[in-house]
């Protein structure tokens, strides 16, 4: 008998059945789909999809972990998995659809880079598969993913990346999932042999400690040691106003964040404004300018500290959204303080106003690919010289705009030699009248700065992102 009038019975056979919607790995690949169509990044993307997820009654903690994982561990290694998944098919990587890539990273991350079983990790991918994809798709995630399971990373890394001794950037492109060019600028950057540079590239693949900034005037490192906890909480490894919170610790939970006493910012960028606040001057000490202050950060640090002297900050961002957002990271400042939109390389201050000036500069970004995996995807060698100009003209507008006796910070979230030495050697060659001061003793107490007179910071050295700085006195 049919089971509807006209039509044939059913041919005997497995039933029809509905793929299991998994909120966990659906809410990562939609956060990886995000990272690939709208160029969004994940530290953006991610918490508004877990917050709606818990609101929903989806999640718990342990399947936020999980999401979390997910998405920045397989944008961390897709260098190398995708090289894994390349060597599993027959056709041309980029001949598959990027959402098919997407589920198949996300399974590659699973069987090779958590504990997840292997059956598991398998089956979860194949659903997802089935849910975001369809059946005909889910059979080729299934038939590839079951090849990647008859290996471990290690095994696959060695059948699918150049030996070293043939070709060293790509080797250790492929083995640490980072692009070949940024391999080499980062090697140049650093210098030494293999063991240092390969250590900063595992570095980049680990996953960052959340630190806190005590904002001075605010609060101080133990009033928010206090609030955190000794269980949560640890002392900063090199700045006086930092916390170290442990793993899974939220920021946005502590009374103290949210009142905006304290804030989320790396330690490598606490030590450039601390730098740049004690750096020596000569004469008044009065006026002080961040000339790219957005998000807010460093200028949050340098209003509390220009207060503490009696000084006054000037916080000038050229994006106006962004210069909202350093209004609201000063707000509460103990000190007077001005925050506007304005362009650093056209200035409505005049010439030889200012007596410190932090100019932290737009850059690649490569000194974060811990906290912003997917911009080592996103950067192209060519951007370097899109920001070239720009660079060094906000660096000699700061030296026009800082008085004779004062210091002006230069400042890059990049080692990238192209945005940090060479664009200093370049504006010193054209403005006579200064020199650069010494910057290490004025991180007292950070181990391996190099010969200075500059200071470039290391995520495998110095448990920071890669902030690089040089401390410029104007003299004449």
């Amino acid at each position: 008998m049919s089971d509807q009038p006209g039509r044939p019975p059913r041919k005997p056979g497995k039933p029809h059945r509905r793929p299991k919607k998994d909120a966990v790995r659906i809410l990562a690949f939609e956060a990886l789909r995000a990272v690939d169509e709208r160029d969004a990044y994940a530290n953006l993307v991610l918490p508004p999809l877990l917050r709606k997820a818990r609101e929903k009654g989806d999640f718990d903690a342990r399947d936020a972990a999980l999401a979390t994982e997910l998405v920045y561990g397989t944008l961390r290694r897709q260098g190398t998995y995708d090289a894994i998944v390349s060597a599993c098919i027959d056709r041309p990587l980029r001949e598959v659809d990027p959402p098919v890539l997407d589920v198949l990273n996300l399974g590659v991350h699973q069987l090779l880079g958590t504990r997840i079983p292997t059956h598991a990790a398998v089956s979860a991918s194949v659903e997802l598969a089935r849910v975001v994809l369809g059946d005909g798709r889910a059979k080729f995630v299934n038939a590839v993913l079951r090849k990647v399971s008859q290996h471990d990373l290690d095994a696959w890394v060695e059948r699918v990346a150049p030996p070293y001794d043939d070709d060293p950037d790509d080797h250790l492109s492929v083995v640490h999932s980072h692009p070949r060019w940024v391999v080499s600028a980062l090697w140049d950057s650093l210098g030494g042999g293999r063991a240092g540079i390969e250590d900063l590239l595992e570095a980049d693949n680990e996953r960052p400690e959340v630190t806190l900034v005590a904002r001075p005037g605010r609060a101080t490192a133990e009033d928010v040691l206090a609030e955190v906890g000794e269980d949560s909480g640890l002392p900063g490894r090199w700045s006086p106003y930092a916390v170290r919170l442990a793993e899974g610790g939220e920021p946005g939970s502590f009374d103290i964040v949210r009142s905006g006493r304290a804030g989320v910012q790396d330690e490598g960028s606490q030590l450039v404004a601390i730098a740049l606040a004690n750096a020596p001057v000569e004469g008044r000490d009065e006026k002080w300018l961040d000339g790219c202050a957005g998000p807010g950060g460093k200028a949050a640090m340098l209003a509390g500290l220009a207060a503490e002297r009696g000084a006054t900050l000037l916080a000038s961002e050229k994006q106006p959204h962004r210069a909202g957002l350093v209004a609201k990271a000063l707000a509460g400042n103990p000190g007077p303080y001005q925050v506007i939109a304005a362009d650093g390389t056209r200035p409505p201050w005049g010439p030889e106003t200012f007596d410190r000036i932090l100019m932290d500069v737009p850059c690649t970004g490569l000194g974060a690919l811990r906290r912003r995996p997917e911009a080592r995807w996103r950067r192209r060698s060519e951007d370097l010289e899109g920001f070239a100009p720009l660079q060094r003209d906000l660096l000699r507008k700061a030296l026009e705009s800082v008085r004779v006796g004062g210091v002006v910070g230069y400042a890059t979230c990049s080692p990238h030699l192209a945005e940090t030495r060479a664009v200093v050697g370049d504006v010193l060659k054209q403005f006579a009248g200064a020199e650069l001061v010494d910057a290490r003793p004025l991180m007292e107490g950070v181990p391996a700065l190099g010969e200075g007179p500059d200071v470039q910071l290391w995520p495998h050295l110095h448990g920071t992102d890669a902030m690089y700085l040089a401390l410029i006195r104007r003299t004449a």
